[in-house]
């Protein structure tokens, strides 16, 4: 601004001099906000932080590294700021650089304080501001694993995330990300099955006013942001599943196996996939405790899976029937035949293959927390390498980076001879001649 526009401005005063100020002091903390979002949405991009670092000199990098940390320092102070606009920017700033990269040095002599500040802000924080609280404590058990750190932090915070859970006064999107917050923390870090059961308990008695009430084959309507909800719970506690002890598994068959089926007929798309993965993650589980597992309605179930796998309803948003549809055909396909669509997953130069139901949740959950992170956090992060049994991070100089690469021509030609076959295998399923079998 200048000068004169700055005197004139000053000698205004009043009203007009405060909401300048206010302008400007909100315009300084997107400032911090978009530095630290810019540094982690790129290094986010990245492969590996020693792709990053290769070919760069040791003493820049640990000057960025002090500067970043600088940086999350103040994001860790404005937390706790009287203004609520601040206190946001700075919980989504540590959001997106959680889940941008591992911290666990930086962030144990700071958990404490971090812990107490997200305490306020889901005590006192309304709609927005819980819910970014409860991801950011998501994110911080997930980065401080599954030792007293991640326990501690959990114990910690565990009533107040049941409390608005169970609070139906409170905003739902603020129950939707205590609802996954919950789930998370628990898989993550809970020491007794009593934790664990409590949890399951819990979120059942979310996403169960779903299920038809007795007496009707119609799941119960609600609105579209309480749907939501109860998706979040639904997918919380199937993944709290797959660490169930083995007599707690035989009681939720006894109870679900029943209940679940009725979702199907939700008119919410979301929630209707989420049970039907479900429903293929209990018979999967169901398999593992006994081989010669039956169900006595599986001819009905597979019928209704069969309807969902084809659903050509007009009235369903287009994206919505594509992608009902191919997961209803995994999940009728293992039903049928007990065989689960494997994927690969890669990141850097490894590969993880999700080739069971447990697999695919696990996987899926930390997906949805960590974002474009998750192959990140997969490379560097001890917690999910363990879960995932992918051993210790490895180590790889620059020169294997470098060798491990593919050169922007050799990608040319690949990517043509993969389009040339693709358009031959297209044009003679389309050609009018051939013969449709």
């Amino acid at each position: 601004m200048p000068r004169s526009r700055r005197a004139h401005a000053a000698r205004r005063g009043g009203r007009g001099a405060r909401s300048s100020a206010k302008a400007e002091s909100q315009a300084s903390d997107d400032e911090v906000a978009s530095e630290v979002l810019s540094h982690y949405s790129s290094a986010s991009e990245s492969t590996s932080v020693a792709e990053e670092g290769a070919g760069s000199d040791a003493v820049d990098e640990q000057a960025q590294q002090e500067e970043v940390e600088d940086k999350l320092k103040e994001c860790i102070d404005n937390v706790t700021d009287k203004s609520t606009r601040t206190r946001q920017v700075a919980l989504e700033s540590l959001r997106l650089a959680f889940s941008s990269k591992t911290l666990f040095d930086f962030l144990l002599e700071r958990r404490l304080t971090l812990t107490d500040s997200l305490e306020k802000c889901l005590k006192k924080g309304k709609g927005e501001e819980q819910s970014l609280a409860a991801s950011v404590l998501t994110l911080l058990c997930l980065q401080m694993g599954s030792g007293p750190e991640g326990e501690e932090v959990f114990r910690s915070l565990k009533p107040l995330l049941i409390s608005i859970l169970t609070d139906s006064s409170a905003s739902p999107i603020a129950r939707q990300s205590c609802a996954t917050a919950l789930g998370m923390c628990c898989y993550i870090a809970a020491a007794d099955v009593e934790d664990l059961i409590s949890c399951l308990a819990c979120l059942e008695g979310i996403f169960g006013t779903s299920c038809p009430e007795e007496g009707r084959s119609v799941p119960t309507h609600h609105s579209p942001l309480l749907q939501t909800l109860h998706c979040n719970a639904l997918q919380s506690w199937s993944l709290l599943l797959t660490i169930c002890p083995s007599s707690q598994i035989k009681k939720i068959l006894d109870n679900h196996l029943l209940k679940l089926p009725l979702l199907l007929s939700s008119d919410n798309v979301n929630l209707r996939i989420v049970a039907g993965e479900t429903i293929a993650l209990l018979f999967e589980l169901a398999h593992e405790l006994e081989e010669e597992f039956f169900y006595e309605d599986t001819d009905l179930l597979c019928t209704k899976l069969k309807a969902l796998a084809t659903d050509s309803n007009k009235y369903r948003a287009k994206t919505d029937r594509r992608k009902q549809r191919s997961i209803f055909r995994d999940v009728l396909h293992f039903i049928e035949n007990g065989e689960c669509h494997e994927e690969t997953i890669k990141f850097g130069l490894e590969c993880m293959y999700v080739d069971s139901w447990v697999r695919r949740r696990m996987y899926n959950a930390f997906k949805e927390v960590l974002g474009s992170g998750v192959r990140h956090h997969l490379q560097n992060n001890e917690l999910l390498r363990e879960i995932f049994d992918l051993g210790p991070p490895l180590v790889l100089d620059a020169a294997a980076i470098k060798a491990s690469k593919i050169s922007r021509f050799e990608k040319h030609l690949y990517n043509s001879a993969a389009f040339k076959a693709r358009t031959k295998a297209r044009s003679r399923v389309r050609d009018k001649r051939a013969d449709v079998l």
